[in-house]
């Protein structure tokens, strides 16, 4: 009977009649065969978009991150970025305000990001070319402000953290591979040496400096997977797999930040496993020696030869510091706006060779472009995370509890990512881009975990 019944039941139909007529009206308009594979797509994509957002939201952060689409060029027609944008505001506005499945919470990491967020925000008001600003604002720093509270959110499971671990690690993998494979081939090379990524479109990976720091995250994960205790010899396999991928490619940006970056994961890593504190300074000071030899560093054009003690690479940087200070000097609150720098070196450059230069240190980054009051702020804000990144690792190892693998690799793999960050970012500019953003949402995910774990009175099992 109810089969008999389900005969008549026309809703589906009606559906279906809907669905052909605006695809009538749209096909004309777009005369491309592509047009109805679309439409009859278009429920599959609804469904998985509602039904995955944990997914969605970490491919969208790895491809505006990695730009997997520029290292991969037969990618770049189908505008991922924009269509994992579009997917990942839909199934997390759906969860948050509909389903709520998606709690809203708030930490002190997200409290400080959300005042130097409005900092900015303030600042391109005030900012010396505005356009430059907004434009910036609009194509990256807007999504960094939506994603950084919502990846918070969203990771609330273990199985979200392994997640996350295994596809940065994975997308690290990618960027690594093209790296080496550029670096070979002699394709993109900056001074001839040094290994970079789509620079012949422009890319944010085509500047060697940028690419060494976004190859530092991953390498802080896939170390975690090695080094963690009870961890999957799958996973300890692609780590060790990845570190030493990652390693080399790093080596081919001969990018001084990048190794001080590696040396600050393996050293902070090892400081914590290595009871001879002698014996690990002075295996740090044989390894850094080792790998600036490695690197070759001693042979780029801009940094190799010295120049009355100070190479021309270092001696721009203090030029470009110099200019920095002075930006904030003229503009204490506001600075001289968003993505402003390079726009603005020549009015306060005290050495002018007769081209702007980039900051290259994230700390007189941001100083010079939000001004004292917005480095004051950014530095609570790093202080803020490194803290709780500290106070989450300790928890995990040292709890009662017997906290997940993947818990305690991600918890490790946030704080040495951390430090890279900070000593890396004091030679490259990244105050206003992904890598530490990123950092912060994983700390302040895990760290909401760990809390709520505590607080409970029963053992934690998985």
């Amino acid at each position: 009977m109810d089969s008999i019944k389900n005969l008549y039941n026309t809703h589906g139909l009606y559906k279906v009649t809907l669905l052909c007529f605006l695809l009538g009206l749209i096909w004309p308009l777009v005369p491309h065969p592509i047009v109805p594979i679309a439409f009859g797509l278009i429920p599959i994509a609804i469904i998985l978009v509602v039904t995955f957002p944990v997914p969605i939201g970490l491919l969208f952060i790895i491809f505006s991150f990695f730009r997997i689409h520029e290292a991969i060029p037969q990618l770049y027609p189908l505008h991922i970025p924009l269509l994992l944008s579009l997917a990942t505001i839909s199934t997390l506005g759906w969860h948050i305000l509909i389903s709520k499945k998606v709690t809203p919470y708030c930490r002190p990491e997200l409290i400080a990001f959300l005042v130097f967020f409005i900092l900015v925000f303030l600042g391109l008001f005030f900012a010396g070319n505005r356009p430059i600003a907004i434009g910036y604002f609009q194509s990256t720093y807007i999504k960094i402000a939506i994603m950084t509270p919502l990846l918070a959110w969203i990771l609330s499971e273990v199985k979200h953290f392994k997640l996350a671990l295994l596809m940065v690690t994975w997308a690290g993998i990618i960027i690594g591979f093209v790296t080496l494979f550029n670096k070979v081939n002699g394709i993109g090379l900056v001074e001839g040496t040094r290994a970079t990524i789509g620079r012949d479109i422009g890319s944010v990976l085509g500047d060697p400096n940028d690419l060494s720091l976004a190859l530092l995250l991953p390498f802080s994960f896939a170390i975690s997977l090695v080094v963690t205790k009870g961890m999957a010899k799958r996973f300890r396999l692609l780590g060790i797999i990845a570190t030493v991928l990652l390693f080399s490619a790093i080596i081919a940006t001969q990018s001084r930040g990048g190794l001080l970056g590696i040396l600050s994961v393996l050293g902070i890593i090892g400081y914590r496993r290595v009871k001879s504190k002698t014996l690990f300074f002075s295996l740090s000071g044989i390894c850094a020696f080792a790998l600036f030899i490695l690197a070759g560093i001693s042979g780029r054009k801009s940094g190799g030869a010295a120049e009355a003690g100070i190479d021309e690479s270092a001696m721009g940087r203090i030029h470009a510091w110099e200019a920095a200070i002075g930006m904030a000097a003229d503009n204490p609150i506001t600075g001289v706006g968003l993505d402003n720098f390079y726009f603005n070196y020549f009015f306060y450059s005290k050495y002018w060779d007769g081209l702007n230069h980039a900051v290259h240190s994230t700390w007189f980054g941001v100083l010079g472009e939000t001004g004292f009051v917005g480095l004051i702020v950014f530095l609570t804000m790093v202080t803020i995370t490194f803290k709780a990144a500290r106070n989450t690792l300790n928890t995990v190892n040292n709890s009662t509890k017997k906290y997940p693998t993947i818990v305690r690799a991600i918890s490790e793999g946030n704080f040495a990512g951390l430090i890279a960050f900070c000593v890396a970012g004091t030679f490259l500019t990244q105050g206003f881009t992904w890598p530490f953003y990123i950092l912060l949402a994983l700390t302040a995910s895990v760290a909401q975990f760990v809390e709520s774990k505590e607080g409970q009175n029963d053992d934690f099992t998985l």
